[in-house]
């Protein structure tokens, strides 16, 4: 049977680490077990190992094979869900405690980078770009709302502001995030597995779960071996099957693609994004993009309800790049690859606790990035007891989507349509 592999993406191919990790085999037992080798599985284990604590990682796949090593490598604050809607609909204690964490994730990364030397592209700055009036007034908002909640280093950027920032006639204006920023997602993930393992963590690859049998200790058991655990930390996200099934009836799998061009001239780097910041754009279905460490633009966008593989990735996501970029159209794409991300009803991380030693952590709704490194940091804290953080996640509700397993994807994607819908008529 072959190894596993990553998709070919332009991050599989610039990874700094290619090395494969053994496959669990027989029986050993640590003092946690986490499930799944992505940002929230690895985030959690390396905040364990920091805590002295004996810590095993099983991967079904590779280090990185989900979304953590496939997306657009944007670090965005906050949550899916602002603090503003946070508060609305859960209330005004819980709404202050999420504003108190929402800036949090971005700084635990830059924290790790620097800590562990991390070599992963690490540049400043993130753009929300606003396609029409709406839109613009809505980051007004999101300035006034974050700096009320202590976030700093926010600026507005006029119509002719943002042309200073990003080479196409799109937008209207825009919000810049000094304290957003880009990485090499994959290279992040790979960088942090490596400081784990320097602090005595261990990770096995190709070592999919395939059973939990629930008690005091807990087991994972894979085709060749079993774990035996303290605690268990799920933590596969949109990449987990089976395992908790009544928490995977309120999530459900998205995919979105993402395109590298070949690389491009510094003089057209600079036409395109002259500060090299990364932009999203402020549509329901988004466009993101960035520029990559050797000049390629990394272009994402679409949504695909249910995780469905679309067929020529390049000439869906070629269509976008050429809008905002109409300069790029005899530029070669070198790249293509699709990745899935977990959706929540509510759009807000799906997080408990089952019995009393097994935690889960997922749904982050396309904030992944951020939220992830953040989980992790609240979960480990969690096992050694200190649950503040974990208990506001905690408790808010979770809900199942509307139409059930079969009908859930056809209704989100109308929903999607109209929303997009909005979008084009700037309403």
């Amino acid at each position: 049977m072959s190894a596993p592999t990553h998709v070919n993406s332009y991050y599989a191919d610039s990874a700094n680490d290619k090395v494969l990790r053994p496959k669990l085999s027989g029986e050993q037992r640590f003092d946690v077990c986490v499930i799944g080798a992505g940002f929230t599985g690895i985030s959690t284990a390396l905040s364990l190992a920091e805590k002295g604590k004996k810590v095993v990682v099983l991967e079904g796949s590779r280090i990185g094979f989900g979304a953590s090593g496939r997306n657009g490598g944007q670090i965005v604050n906050s949550f899916n869900r602002d603090i503003d809607y946070i508060t609305q609909h859960y209330g005004e204690d819980i709404g202050q405690k999420m504003a108190a964490m929402a800036f949090s994730g971005q700084a635990l990364i830059r924290q790790r980078v620097e800590r562990y030397g991390i070599d992963c592209d690490l540049k400043p700055g993130n753009i929300f770009a606003a396609c029409n009036a709406k839109q613009f007034e809505a980051l007004k908002a999101k300035k006034a709302l974050w700096e009320a909640n202590g976030h700093e280093g926010l600026t507005l950027l006029s119509a002719t502001g943002i042309q200073d920032h990003i080479g196409s006639e799109r937008y209207v204006g825009g919000l810049l995030d000094k304290h957003g920023g880009h990485i090499q997602p994959l290279n992040l993930v790979l960088g942090q597995a490596k400081a784990f393992e320097s602090l005595g963590g261990v990770i096995y690859e190709d070592s999919k779960v395939v059973r939990i049998e629930h008690g005091k200790p807990i087991k994972a058991i894979t085709a060749d071996g079993v774990v035996i655990a303290n605690t268990l930390v799920v933590a596969g996200n949109a990449y987990v099957f089976g395992l908790l099934p009544d928490v995977e009836k309120k999530a459900m799998p998205c995919g979105t693609q993402v395109i590298a061009t070949e690389p491009l001239s510094e003089a057209l780097q600079k036409q395109l994004l002259p500060t090299d910041h990364c932009v999203e754009d402020g549509n329901y279905l988004l466009d993101y993009y960035r520029l990559s460490a050797d000049g390629r633009l990394i272009y994402g966008g679409g949504t695909t309800y249910g995780a469905r593989e679309p067929a020529k990735i390049e000439a869906i996501i070629g269509r976008k790049m050429l809008k905002t970029y109409p300069m790029l159209k005899d530029v070669k794409i070198e790249f293509a690859w699709t990745g899935n991300f977990l959706l929540t009803m509510m759009r807000m991380p799906q997080v408990g606790l089952i019995g009393d030693n097994l935690y889960y952590a997922q749904g982050y709704s396309g904030h992944g990035v951020t939220n992830s490194h953040l989980m992790g940091e609240i979960l480990a804290d969690a096992i050694e007891g200190d649950t503040s953080r974990f208990d506001v996640f905690a408790s808010m509700p979770q809900y199942p989507f509307p139409g059930g397993r079969f009908l859930r994807v056809p209704y989100t994607a109308m929903g999607a349509m109209y929303y997009s819908l909005r979008d084009k008529l700037g309403i």
